[in-house]
């Protein structure tokens, strides 16, 4: 949360992306405490690895720190809002965490510790469970990873454009091989 708050108050661009960086890694850490690991491993490739190469490679076009925004933005203030209440509605709706009679809990997981090794004869449940019984799933998230891969390799095969220079900015060197001729 900390962290988070963090990146909101950051006006400096390239720390907000770092703090966002590890945001991400810290959630990837929360899913290997709660035993997701391929969902810690998509949140570290992808939310960590990925999305931060290319959120720099974004800032090699933009300016390093963000201007403040003198008024107040009503229509997503409001978005903001409806789907912060939709989704608290939502949650509300959920059984108890950890309850042992939780619909995983009665149903899916006790198929799995009983006939995961009879259907697959592979003795380590998780790999089993990820490699066969969620093997589409696991699929669509190679598919995500590797998507999102060859989009950021193609953002950073394109040539940077030069920025313009902004008219309180002092002047840099200028390149004199076109005046010179």
């Amino acid at each position: 949360m900390v962290v988070a708050v963090a990146v909101i108050a950051a006006r400096d661009l390239f720390s907000a992306a770092m703090l966002f960086a590890i945001y991400s890694l810290l959630s990837a850490a929360l899913f290997v405490l709660l035993d997701a690991g391929d969902v810690a491993l998509t949140e570290a490739a992808v939310g960590a690895g990925i999305s931060t190469i290319l959120i720099l490679a974004v800032l090699t076009l933009a300016r390093r720190y963000e201007h403040p925004v003198k008024a107040l933005n009503w229509p997503a203030l409001g978005v903001v809002t409806v789907t912060g209440a939709c989704l608290i509605w939502a949650v509300s709706d959920l059984p108890e965490f950890g309850a042992a009679d939780n619909p995983v809990q009665t149903h899916v997981a006790p198929y799995y510790v009983e006939q995961t090794y009879n259907d697959m004869g592979i003795p380590n449940m998780v790999a089993a469970v990820l490699a066969s019984y969620r093997s589409i799933d696991t699929f669509g998230e190679v598919i995500v990873i590797f998507t999102a891969g060859l989009g950021v390799f193609a953002l950073l095969a394109v040539a940077p454009r030069r920025r313009r220079r902004d008219p309180g900015e002092s002047p840099a060197r200028e390149d004199r091989s076109e005046t010179s001729r």
